[in-house]
C-alpha cells in the first residue's frame, strides 16, 4: 500500500531546495564580511624621490574586485606651476586608488622589496577605514597640500590608521623616541647619492634636529612599518596580525645610521687652510682662481639658503645658520679676487668684505656653545671656518 504524497514532501526536501536555503543563509554573513586591512611597505629605490621609501593602505574587500591599494604618493610633473610650486614648496599631492597587483609592478620591475602587514581591526574599525579612505579617494577630496616631513605619503597612512584606531596609534607612539631627527633621517636616506645628503644637510636648519617621537619619525614608511609591530590594541593583542614579503629587495640599502663626519671635516679644514697659506706665498695667482671659484659657489649657496627662508614654505630651511658660513657676501669679493688673479690691488671695500665675511663664519663657530641653538652643523663649521680665515690672513693687504 503506497503511502500518502503528502507525508513524503515532508519528510524530506528536494536537494535544489535545501542550497537555495543553506545560500540564503550565508549570503547575509558574506554581506557583512568587513574588509582585511594591510599596510603596504616599499623599500627605497634608486631614483632621487624614491630614496626615502613609501607605503599604502591595501583594502581587501570580500565583497570587491580585488584587493585594493590606496596610496597618497602621486604628483603630476606636467601639472601647470608644478616645477616653482615645487620649489616654493606649496606642492599638491594626491591619493589614488589602484588594483593591488597593478601597484606592485613598478616596484618589482626596480627592484625594491614590498611588504605587507595584515591588521587585526575590529569589523567596525575596518569598515570605518575602508570609508574613510573611499570618500578621500573622490576626486574633489583626493588632492592635500604636501610637505616632506608632516604631510607626506607615510604620514597620511598613518593618520589614517589613527583615526580608525580612536587616536591609539598616537598615544602608544608619542611618547617614546629612538633620538632621531629630520636631519639623521634624511642625511641617512639620502647617503647613497652623497649630493643629495649634502643637500640636506647643508640646506636644514636647526628645526631639524629636534629629536623626534615614534609618531613623528612614521614620516618615513619603513619607521612607521617597524613601530606598527609594536603597537597593541586595547585588550593586549598585537595590532598586526601577520606579515608578507610580496617582493623581495634587489637593490642596495641606506646605511643604519646617518655618517659622522667630523673629524674628516676638521683635518680637510685644516688641509685646505694650510694649502691657502701655502699657496698664498708659492702661487698667488693660482690661489686667486681657486677662492674665485669658493666664493663664487659659496655665496649662491647662501643666496639659495636665504631664498629658502625668506622666499617659501620650507619650514625645515628658516633660520639657517649656515648662511653665516656661507655667505652672500662672498659674491662680494669676487672682483677683487679677479684683480688679484691679474695681478692687480683689489678696491678698498675688499678688505672689510673679508673681514666680514671671515667674521660671520667665526660667529657660526660661537654658536655652536650655545646649547639654545640646536643647529647641528659642526661638520660644516670644522670645515668653512679655517678656510674663511685662511683666505682673510692671505689676501688682507693690511696684515
Amino acid at each position: 500500500m503506497r503511502k500518502p504524497e503528502r507525508r513524503r514532501g515532508a519528510a524530506a526536501l528536494p536537494l535544489p531546495v535545501l542550497l537555495l536555503l543553506c545560500l540564503a543563509w550565508l549570503l547575509p554573513g558574506l554581506a557583512a564580511a568587513a574588509p582585511r586591512i594591510g599596510v603596504l611597505t616599499m623599500e627605497p629605490g634608486e631614483i632621487f624621490w624614491e630614496r626615502f621609501g613609501h607605503n599604502a593602505i591595501v583594502v581587501d574587500d570580500p565583497a570587491g574586485p580585488g584587493p585594493l591599494s590606496y596610496n597618497f604618493g602621486f604628483f603630476d610633473l606636467d601639472e601647470p606651476g608644478f616645477h616653482w610650486n615645487f620649489v616654493r614648496g606649496r606642492m599638491e599631492y594626491r591619493l589614488e586608488v589602484l588594483s593591488l597587483d597593478h601597484d606592485l609592478y613598478g616596484y618589482e620591475q626596480s627592484g625594491r622589496g614590498v611588504v605587507v602587514q595584515w591588521l587585526d581591526l575590529a569589523p567596525g574599525q575596518a569598515d570605518a577605514l575602508a570609508a574613510a579612505l573611499a570618500l578621500h579617494a573622490r576626486p574633489e577630496n583626493a588632492r592635500y597640500t604636501y610637505d616632506y616631513y608632516t604631510a607626506n605619503c607615510s604620514t597620511k597612512v598613518r593618520d589614517a590608521l589613527d583615526q580608525a584606531l580612536g587616536g591609539a596609534l598616537k598615544a602608544q607612539l608619542s611618547g617614546r623616541s629612538q633620538g632621531n631627527t629630520f636631519r639623521s633621517e634624511s642625511v641617512r636616506l639620502a647617503a647613497p647619492a652623497p649630493w643629495m645628503a649634502v643637500g640636506f644637510h647643508v640646506g636644514l636648519a636647526g628645526y631639524a634636529d629636534r629629536p623626534l617621537s615614534r609618531w613623528e619619525e612614521s614620516f618615513i614608511p619603513m619607521r612607521l612599518r617597524d613601530a606598527l609591530r609594536e603597537v597593541k590594541l586595547e585588550d593586549g593583542r598585537p595590532l598586526v596580525a601577520s606579515e608578507e614579503s610580496l617582493l623581495p629587495h634587489r637593490i642596495g640599502q641606506p646605511p643604519a645610521e646617518a655618517p659622522r663626519l667630523r673629524g674628516q671635516a676638521f683635518l680637510a679644514g685644516l688641509a685646505l687652510a694650510g694649502l691657502v697659506l701655502w699657496s698664498g706665498r708659492r702661487a698667488p695667482r693660482a690661489l686667486a682662481a681657486g677662492a674665485l671659484a669658493f666664493w663664487g659657489v659659496a655665496g649662491l649657496a647662501g643666496l639659495t639658503l636665504a631664498f629658502l627662508w625668506l622666499g617659501t614654505a620650507h619650514v625645515a630651511a628658516h633660520g639657517n645658520e649656515n648662511l653665516l658660513l656661507l655667505s652672500p657676501l662672498c659674491l662680494a669679493l669676487l672682483p677683487g679676487g679677479w684683480a688679484r688673479l691679474r695681478g692687480r690691488e683689489p678696491s678698498r671695500r675688499f678688505a672689510p668684505l673679508l673681514w666680514v665675511v671671515a667674521g660671520g663664519a667665526a660667529v657660526a663657530g660661537f654658536m655652536k656653545f650655545l646649547p639654545f641653538l640646536p643647529q647641528q652643523n659642526v661638520e660644516w663649521v670644522l670645515l668653512l671656518l679655517p678656510l674663511h680665515w685662511a683666505l682673510l690672513r692671505t689676501f688682507d693687504p693690511k696684515r
